[in-house]
């Protein structure tokens, strides 16, 4: 290898830094690498190593230059061609061939050296306090892959202080995916959006649509107001003229009215109560806004079961805000009931259950972002009557049915090493239990061991691998189902050996005892259940007859159950998961327009 001291002089003249090569036709060398380098004292320094087996078939040509600094020369980059070539020819176009100097303006010296070093090596250190200025710059050299990387490093590290420069920059550098990204994190966390310094970056119409949106996920309505008036008071003397603009936006259906006097019709921005009538009057005569109610922030899901005495793959969803149920089945999973599912970082997860005539092991995993489903790898037993729970990002399958026995069997799924190995077995054989986490600790109720229906409860430690029995509930439940909600755990139903049940009890773990609440509207055995909202619901199920479709929901400050909407399918032996509410069944979940009917 011919040292690169021999082969790169520098010159100084005018602070400006020039590189070329010495001779290098003559020495028949190719270039293989390039780095630029910053010294200690502040000065640019050039490495090169060359490819003797290669032949150079011109010297270098063209310098880049900043300010009055060449920071390099591009030739033959031999290494790079797909990453290189095409800005190259760019660079040529942009001047006479005679022209060997191309300043670019507007970069700084380091953001210019991230562009080399990714131009050369195709690596790049990123850091939150440049990759927007990089991004800018890689776009302006069409360095799409770079640019795409920048826009992942963003995406990673979105928050609420950086979502709507990143969502600007999308838009002047085309990312749609990222903007849409960015849309949809502004939306879910607008509450707190609102209060950062980069809020009153935008304009007027981009506010109004954000506060249009259905997907605007507010707590009270009376939000959208405060935040219309703190845009405006950020500038008043240039956005008064907007109030009335984005009063409309406003959901005022959703609001009681002495809300609507007190904050909006006394405020001194809203001027003459005429001019707000006015307003109103436009809105419910000409507009059908005010009274549609915005998305809720995650939705209860229905899933499987068995119904008309088979398994179904029916999956329905369930918007509290418009106490609605939807239909959201895929034709791609298969029928499962007495089966479990939990949600793990955007994923719903299948597992065990049976089809009527096959108990399985198997799991499956919906990416509810794009609402595919993808084969994960199987338990170790097959498993109907399974209870499962997840702690720490990982997946726990407890007890069960495997067509020949009661388990008392567990294990766990790993999502990191994507294997499931065995954990301690529980005290009792346990199928049709259920089972729920607080704080760190797994906790199991009730079940069938093949003989009696039981009220045992046991504990399960992630530190000591041990099960320990606490304190029995009041009466024994197989087919109960268990959810942990403040602190607490609730038991919910079931089956005592001889009734269906409607009584709920509660769980305190540090007094270690159970405690009677009111019970649910209907009896009912092996139905769902999930938190939400700050309230438990109650679906489905069977009341010792029949399978039902009906719900309802259980409010802790009231100690009462209130029935809702039920669903359109009758099942039991189905189960429930709550979800986010992803872009792909945004629209679903919501009743339709009156422009949709029309």
């Amino acid at each position: 290898m011919v040292s690169s001291g021999a082969l790169v002089q520098r010159a100084r003249c005018c602070h400006r830094l020039t590189f070329f090569p010495a001779d290098l036709a003559s020495k028949k060398a190719g270039w293989s690498s390039l780095r630029l380098r910053m010294t200690s004292g502040g000065n640019w320094s050039l490495r090169a190593s060359f490819d003797p087996l290669s032949c150079l078939a011109f010297p270098m040509i063209m310098d880049l230059c900043l300010g009055s600094r060449s920071l390099a020369t591009m030739g033959r980059l031999r290494d790079a061609p797909s990453r290189w070539g095409p800005r190259r020819a760019m660079f040529e176009r942009w001047a006479p061939a005679e022209q060997r100097a191309f300043p670019l303006g507007g970069l700084s010296p380091h953001i210019m050296s991230l562009l080399l070093e990714w131009i050369y090596t195709a690596s790049v250190d990123l850091s939150l306090d440049t990759v927007q200025e990089l991004v800018m710059a890689a776009d302006m050299l069409l360095l799409e892959d770079l640019v795409q990387i920048c826009f992942d490093y963003m995406l990673e590290h979105l928050n609420v202080h950086s979502c709507i420069s990143v969502w600007h920059l999308a838009d002047v550098v085309l990312s749609a995916q990222t903007r849409e990204v960015c849309r949809w994190f502004i939306l879910k966390h607008f509450e707190e959006v609102m209060v950062c310094e980069e809020f009153q970056q935008l304009t007027a119409e981009e506010l109004s649509d954000f506060l249009e949106d259905d997907g605007l996920h507010v707590e009270e309505e009376i939000t959208v107001f405060q935040a219309i008036v703190q845009w405006v008071q950020h500038d008043l003397k240039c956005r008064k003229g907007h109030y009335n603009m984005l009063l409309p936006t406003i959901r005022y259906s959703l609001m009681p009215y002495n809300v609507i006097k007190n904050h909006i019709l006394n405020h001194p921005l809203t001027g003459s109560l005429y001019s707000l009538v006015t307003v109103h009057r436009n809105l419910f005569l000409n507009n059908e806004l005010p009274l549609r109610p915005r998305q809720p922030e995650s939705v209860l899901l229905a899933i499987g079961g068995c119904s008309e005495g088979d398994a179904t793959n029916a999956i329905e969803a369930y918007n509290y805000k418009t106490d609605f149920w939807t239909n959201i089945s895929s034709q791609e999973e298969n029928p499962r009931a007495h089966h479990g599912s939990i949600v793990v970082d955007g994923f719903l997860y299948c597992l065990g259950g049976f089809n009527r005539t096959e108990r399985f092991n198997t799991m499956r995993r919906l990416d509810l972002a794009t609402f595919t489903w993808s084969e994960m790898p199987p338990m170790y037993e097959r498993r109907c009557y399974v209870s499962v729970t997840e702690l720490n990002g990982r997946i726990y399958a407890l007890g069960g049915y495997n067509g020949q026995s009661r388990l008392n069997t567990a294990e766990v799924f790993d999502l990191r090493s994507n294997q499931w190995s065995m954990i301690a077995p529980m005290n009792e054989q346990r199928s049709d239990a259920c089972c729920a986490t607080l704080n760190g600790v797994i906790y199991i109720c009730g079940g069938f061991n093949g003989t009696d229906c039981l009220q045992t409860v046991e504990r399960y430690s992630i530190e000591s691998n041990q099960w320990t029995p606490i304190a029995p509930m009041s009466v024994p439940r197989t087919g109960v189902r268990v959810v942990a909600f403040s602190n607490l755990i609730y038991a919910v139903g079931g089956f005592d050996g001889v009734q269906r049940l409607r009584s709920t009890e509660v769980y305190d773990p540090h007094a270690d005892s159970w405690q009677q609440l009111a019970g649910m509207t209907l009896s009912r055995s092996n139905f769902g259940i999930e938190v939400v909202n700050k309230r438990i619901f109650a679906v489905g199920g069977y009341n010792g007859v029949s399978t039902t479709h009906e719900a309802e929901a259980y409010d802790p400050t009231e100690d009462s159950w209130t029935q809702v909407h039920h669903m359109a399918i009758h099942r039991s032996a189905l189960d429930c998961c709550v979800v986010p509410v992803f872009p792909n069944i945004s629209d679903s979940i919501m009743p339709p327009t009156v422009s949709d009917l029309c």
